[in-house]
């Protein structure tokens, strides 16, 4: 009997907030919320994705709604596993017994190598015949078309759902790079804060999240000076529902200490360049990619506080997803820029 052995390459962003798959020929093949939701009676998958961040919030005691990562790293190995599977199925309908698979995941830059482990775990137990881990701020700069093979050094500053990470790349490989657990969770957490203790009003990170996209902004101008919208929640003193209005200043004033972190990490990476690459970066300057790199005013910010060019990729939600996935155009470049388990 002749066997035919089918080959499928992927590059997966495994994101706190999201994940994506990229397939070799079909580009982004799924974009799903990383989050799931379990019957805790029967253990029966209820749902995964966009269906089960509805349910964050207003499910019952017996229906366990998880974010199986939590700042950039998995915190519920069972859950991520269970969630990858799921949408696996998804991405790679046809696959058979025969299909070989090659995964490049990227993983935030400062995860510890037992963390990078518990990744390629996660994935070889899907059936994947090779797994590269890949910096995600390397995934990013390869994904938003920077060179990361060449002498001049670029910066890449990728602002996700659990961490920031900011990296100086030269050479295909990170000179220099800061991982920060202050991303976007943590800028929801500072507009529940704020909301709480200014308006006396009690809302949920999901609320939080959509004000933040709505009237978000980081840097003052006429555009965004009347921006408002109504916030729903619970008033804290009579317990009753209440709605307020919400302004593009109260967001900014919100906003401040986690985009502060932010900005103090970019100056951190880049006194620690050498010299002859922060000139390289004054010259090619900052590249953001990350869902939180569209907040409004956010690359005006970090220009105004470093004095640096600052661009947003076009493809700032898709680019880490993508990098995992052109990267695997050639192997050797795979294994020069991605981390590997050496025992398999």
């Amino acid at each position: 009997m002749n066997f035919r052995f089918f080959s499928q390459d992927l590059g997966i962003d495994l994101g706190t907030a999201n994940t994506l798959i990229y397939s070799k020929n079909k580009g982004i093949i799924l974009d799903e919320p990383s989050v799931i939701a379990m019957d805790e009676s029967t253990h029966q998958v209820l749902a995964t994705g966009h269906e089960a961040k509805e349910m964050l919030g207003r499910a019952p005691k017996h229906i366990r709604v998880v974010r199986p990562l939590q700042d950039g790293v998995i915190s519920d190995f069972v859950m991520t596993q269970t969630m990858l599977k799921e949408y696996l199925n998804k991405a790679v309908a046809q696959r058979s017994a025969f299909t070989q698979i090659r995964v490049v995941v990227g993983v935030p830059s400062g995860v510890t190598e037992v963390e990078k482990r518990a990744v390629e775990e996660v994935i070889r137990q899907m059936g994947a015949k090779d797994v590269y881990i890949l910096d995600e701020p390397m995934a990013a700069a390869i994904g938003s078309g920077l060179d990361v093979d060449a002498a001049n050094g670029c910066m890449v500053a990728d602002v996700g759902g659990g961490t920031s990470d900011i990296a100086i790349i030269a050479l295909g490989g990170i000179v220099e790079s800061t991982s920060l657990r202050f991303a976007g969770d943590k800028m929801d957490e500072a507009i529940v804060a704020y909301m709480r203790k200014n308006f006396n009003l009690l809302i949920g990170e999901k609320t939080a999240e959509e004000i933040k996209k709505t009237v978000g902004c980081v840097f003052p101008d006429e555009e965004t000076e009347n921006i408002s919208m109504e916030a729903r929640g619970r008033d804290i003193i009579s317990g009753l529902p209440k709605t307020i209005n919400v302004t593009s200043s109260d967001i900014m004033n919100a906003l401040e200490e986690p985009i502060g972190t932010l900005i103090e990490g970019i100056k951190t990476t880049l006194e620690k360049a050498p010299p002859e690459l922060a000139a390289d970066i004054v010259n090619n300057g900052l590249v953001l990619t990350g869902g939180g790199s569209l907040l409004r005013g956010l690359d005006r910010l970090i220009n105004y506080s470093t004095g640096m060019h600052v661009t947003v990729a076009e493809n700032a939600l898709e680019a880490v997803a993508e990098g995992t996935g052109k990267s695997l155009g050639s192997i050797e470049g795979v294994k020069r820029h991605a981390y590997r388990n050496r025992k398999y």
